[in-house]
């Protein structure tokens, strides 16, 4: 079954507001639509530099700006979709075979990722030509 980029969703997190400031609770398989069985943040990235650049096999993965912003450039070798991440209470589903790219970090951003599996090499398409032959979109 070959993915389209708008099967990438936003997902809009708990927001519990208070005074002395907000809460965002996530809870695995509450609102998010995957067993969480990873989590991990990309930060000291400098302003306007880009990461990611590539796809996954099985792993869904929900992107969320925790602070600044960024874009999501999203590719399913046919469609590409441009998705601006920028409020902490807001998350990116990527569902797999979605080339994924981020980029236009602002100064001081921090990515945070929730992931459906753990890190597995063999799950990453990192050559373009490769996810193109893979999409089911090439024929």
């Amino acid at each position: 079954m070959s993915r389209s980029v708008y099967d990438c969703s936003l997902i809009k997190l708990p927001q519990i507001e208070f005074r002395a400031g907000n809460i965002t609770p996530v809870h695995n398989s509450v609102g998010i639509p995957f067993d969480i069985k990873r989590i991990f943040y990309l930060y000291d990235i400098p302003g306007g530099e880009s990461r990611g650049g590539h796809a996954h096999r099985l792993c869904h993965q929900v992107l969320i700006a925790a602070s600044g912003s960024f874009e999501v450039l999203l590719n399913d070798g046919k469609t590409q979709r441009q998705v601006m991440l920028n409020r902490p209470y807001y998350g990116l589903h990527i569902p797999p075979m979605i080339w994924a790219s981020e980029v236009n970090f602002s100064s001081g951003s921090i990515c945070l990722v929730l992931a459906s599996h753990f890190y597995d090499e063999l799950d990453y398409i990192r050559d373009y030509k490769l996810f193109i032959e893979n999409s089911g979109d090439h024929k």
